[in-house]
């Protein structure tokens, strides 16, 4: 379907969505950047309830009840937007390109306190609190590298993409994150078996290499100029004028 789509798109003289400006190099490395950055952004809403909720039994788990893991993932969401305006600020100053790296950097710095530092909830909650930054700063950046480098023709349908790739990657992520954590299991007792320790760091240490080769991919991307960004006015019929007598 998703050929058929393309093939279609490629073909109408007015598509939908400009397959064409997509393939454009700036608005590429975007949108794949956008990919990696959200499945960045979504492992740690998977793996991080899990380890908060797991029983102190296992020797790891934090013991939380559904109710204190979602107060101790709070803070990140505010933090999130809190960092907004300081991502419009970035934009004004340094660009969507520094920006945007600067997010995923941000992201993967998180991941990595996760991954060292996961002994008591109030650990995950600053791991949390420095991803959530970096996404707050990261995902302000997107639409505008688009709209810098997409035809205003096309700046909608581009940044509609764009926001289909995030969602991409965030999918992705729970797909990976699932897969890695029942790759080895623990045995609990009672016939209750759960994801090892070491499965979550890895988990941990994926979501920061998401985001590194998200800053990486955006290092690549350079400011081109849109072809049509001016408005052109529009043709109007000359009035017709009356016959002189």
């Amino acid at each position: 379907m998703l050929l058929a789509w393309g093939l279609y798109e490629t073909r109408h003289p007015q598509p939908l969505v400009d397959l064409r400006t997509t393939a454009r190099r700036p608005i590429l490395l975007t949108n794949i950047a956008a990919l990696l950055i959200g499945f960045g952004m979504m492992a740690q809403s998977i793996v991080v309830p899990q380890l908060l909720q797991l029983p102190e039994a296992t020797g790891y788990g934090l013991g939380q009840t559904m109710l204190q893991a979602g107060l101790w993932m709070a803070p990140g969401g505010l933090m999130m937007l809190a960092f907004t305006p300081i991502s419009s600020r970035m934009l004004t100053r340094f660009g969507g390109r520094a920006t945007l790296a600067v997010g995923a950097v941000v992201i993967a710095c998180g991941y990595l306190v996760a991954a060292g530092f996961s002994a008591e909830p109030w650990q995950l909650l600053v791991a949390t609190c420095v991803a959530s930054a970096g996404v707050g700063i990261g995902y302000a950046a997107m639409p505008t590298l688009i709209l810098e480098n997409a035809p205003l023709s096309e700046a909608g349908a581009s940044v509609g993409v764009n926001s289909l790739m995030r969602s991409m990657g965030t999918t992705i992520a729970g797909a990976v994150m699932a897969l890695v954590l029942t790759s080895q299991m623990t045995e609990l007792g009672g016939g209750v078996s759960i994801p090892s320790q070491e499965m979550f760091h890895l988990c941990f240490l994926l979501g920061a290499a998401a985001a590194i080769a998200g800053a990486v991919v955006v290092l690549f991307i350079r400011r081109t100029p849109a072809v049509d960004k001016a408005i052109e006015p529009v043709a109007t019929a000359e009035p017709e004028q009356a016959p002189v007598r």
